[in-house]
């Protein structure tokens, strides 16, 4: 009943608002107020990126004044461009111009000698691993980050990759740090990773006792960075929490491909931001508008480094890392010699300078006393194994694509559905969720803080309604106490023990769930759509408010591993940023910031836009697309 009326006031909400746009896939791409006048003169008061002083406090509420101004609602959407400035589309490729270039290797073909591991196989044990070699890096980037195929219909061109992007922008840039692999360097050395061309930008060189002296033999790091002009060129002030979706996106994407290779994956969030920026060579010195401008401001294609990941055996044994000798040691990264500058992506720019100050107040400071804890491999709870294709991990990752549309007809099998949902459970086959320690939310150093509320759909065996994942069961009794007193808060049908999936209400949800996702069709013509709920504002009072971003990158995990399952089983998935923020939270009867919806997503039947034509990722277009 509590649906049925919730439904018809939404419905009623969006006759009478006064905007009528339509959106598109992800975010907003359209601001519904026109940008500020004058804005190519830029304002008198600036402050430098790396210059401000840090307040806990202030920089809390720098972050939840961010997060509140940037939500969309039935009235009026976060603020973005009014329409789309062509002519000043970014690059989507980042080069090092006169970086040495070394070309990376293409799979061969499968031989009986060398098959890939199947996708399934890895939730039960990770494989032998493999040295590091020319041979097993090409493969680990081929799985992982490169393009994935070219897609052409009339005069256009435009490529795909492994790891999804929102509007398909590819904010996020990533790094190799290395010990020595022959036919790439003598010497350990930094490389920016060039996706078109599969290829390393070879920056630097780095001392030869670096990485014995701290890592596991058999061991490289891998380095995210973000370029939120990408993003922002699009979807305007939301482009920050797009940017660290993106980055969720890639670390489960390395994770997977790591696994395929044998190898375990972990952040190294006792680091901070001073140095991940000395160890990937990046300048990100801008100075800070106090007002959005517009012009040429060639700066703000800068790189804010987000993460680092440590990749290494599997099976290794238990091993530190020793977080102050460590930083002295990248203190030294800043007197190498760096090679390549970076390519121009835009003529003109405009800055939504809170965007900038927010990545300047959720900056992670160095942390000393961090543990670096590698917990043993947890299998995931298995469900009915013939729902899933036995298929490669290299099949699947390269083949999964982001669905445009769905077809509003294909159903799922409700074991199919547990299946998928036993996959999404961050602590693996364990008696209580918690700690994430199955693939690939093992990369991950914190509690689980993301939950799924369900619209089902199209789940034979399963009653249309609202259903609630809860992936952390320490936050069960809080979820129960703020969400609405007439949930029911039950076990549905044929639900397995292990799985924390409760029935919240039964009705026809498909026309709300359209309407919370900004009035889009594909989070209602789907199977089932979710949104995730994380735990927010405790999350970053307690833990820091660096925390804000690792909560987007906790979603785009997720996603990245439904958007797997998806394809496993047979269908596909679509990641959806634009989502009315508050409305959500109304459905659920939460208030206040403990808990805030972050990511939407939707699973079904893709419908195939037959005039679009795929071709091959390699060797692709001899131009950008």
């Amino acid at each position: 009943m509590f649906i049925r009326r919730t439904t018809e006031y939404f419905l009623y909400a969006h006759k009478m608002q006064t905007i009528n746009h339509h959106h598109l896939l992800r975010p907003s791409t359209t601001l519904l107020r026109p940008l500020t006048a004058n804005l190519l003169t830029p304002p008198q008061s600036t402050m430098s990126i790396s210059s401000q002083e840090e307040n806990p406090q202030q920089s809390l509420s720098q972050t939840l004044t961010y997060h509140n101004q940037t939500k969309h609602s039935f009235t009026n959407y976060a603020k973005a461009p009014r329409g789309l400035d062509w002519s000043n589309q970014p690059n989507p490729f980042r080069r090092y111009i006169s970086a040495p270039l070394r070309r990376l290797l293409h799979p061969p073909p499968n031989s009986d000698d060398d098959s890939p591991p199947l996708y399934n196989s890895l939730f039960n044990s990770l494989p032998n691993p493999k040295p590091i070699s020319i041979s097993t890096i090409s493969e680990f980037f081929h799985n992982s980050l490169a393009l994935s195929a070219w897609k052409s219909t009339g005069f256009s061109t435009w490529s795909l990759r492994v790891n999804p992007s929102s509007g398909n922008l590819h904010p996020t840039e990533s790094y190799i740090i290395s010990p020595p692999i022959e036919s790439i360097s003598d010497s350990g050395f930094v490389a920016h990773y060039a996706p078109k061309e599969h290829s390393l930008e070879i920056r630097t060189q780095i001392p030869s006792g670096f990485f014995p002296n701290f890592f596991p033999n058999g061991s490289f790091l891998i380095g995210f960075s973000s370029i939120f002009w990408r993003e922002a060129w699009k979807y305007g002030e939301r482009a920050f929490r797009y940017c660290n979706h993106d980055v969720g996106h890639a670390i489960g994407a390395v994770a997977m491909a790591a696994a395929g290779m044998g190898w375990d994956v972990k952040l190294l969030d006792g680091l901070g931001h001073d140095e991940l920026k000395k160890l990937m060579g990046l300048d990100n010195d801008f100075e800070i508008p106090s007002r959005l401008v517009k012009g040429k401001l060639n700066s703000i294609e800068f790189e804010h480094p987000d993460c680092l990941i440590l990749v290494f055996p599997n099976g290794i044994a238990e091993f530190d890392v020793n977080y102050e000798n460590l930083s002295i040691a990248i203190s030294e990264f800043s007197k190498l010699d760096w090679k390549g500058e970076p390519n121009s992506l835009s003529k003109e720019h405009v800055c939504w300078d809170i965007i900038y100050r927010t990545c300047e107040a959720v900056k992670k400071p160095l942390t000393l006393d961090a543990k670096f804890i590698v917990n043993p491999f947890v299998k995931s709870v298995n469900c009915n194994e013939d729902s899933h294709v036995n298929i490669t991990l290299r099949e699947l990752v390269r083949k999964r694509r982001s669905a445009v549309d769905m077809d509003g007809v294909t159903s799922m099998e409700r074991d199919t559905f547990y299946r998928i949902l036993l996959r999404c459970l961050p602590s693996g086959f364990q008696d209580k969720q918690k700690r994430q320690l199955g693939l690939p939310f093992r990369a991950m150093d914190w509690d689980s803080e993301v939950h799924c509320v369900l619209f089902v759909h199209r789940v034979v065996g399963l009653p249309k309604g609202l259903y609630f994942l809860v992936r952390n069961e320490e936050h069960f009794d809080d979820l129960k106490k703020s969400t609405r007193s007439d949930f029911k808060w039950e076990k549905p049908e044929g639900c397995p023990s292990e799985l924390p999936l409760y029935e919240l209400g039964r009705a026809d949800c498909m026309e709300l769930s359209k309407h919370l996702s900004c009035h889009q069709d594909i989070a209602s013509d789907g199977c089932f759509s979710l949104g995730m709920v994380a735990h927010f504002e405790p999350t970053l009072r307690n833990k820091g408010v660096w925390m804000y971003p690792r909560l987007f990158w906790e979603t785009g995990v997720l996603g990245q591993l439904l958007y797997l399952e998806a394809h496993a089983v047979g269908v596909s998935a679509t990641g959806i940023g634009c989502f009315f923020d508050n409305p959500v939270h109304g459905v659920l009867g939460l208030t206040g910031s403990n808990y805030q919806s972050l990511y939407h997503f939707t699973v079904g039947g893709p419908v195939v836009d037959k005039r679009i034509m795929s071709l091959p990722a390699y060797p692709g277009p001899g131009v950008d697309a």
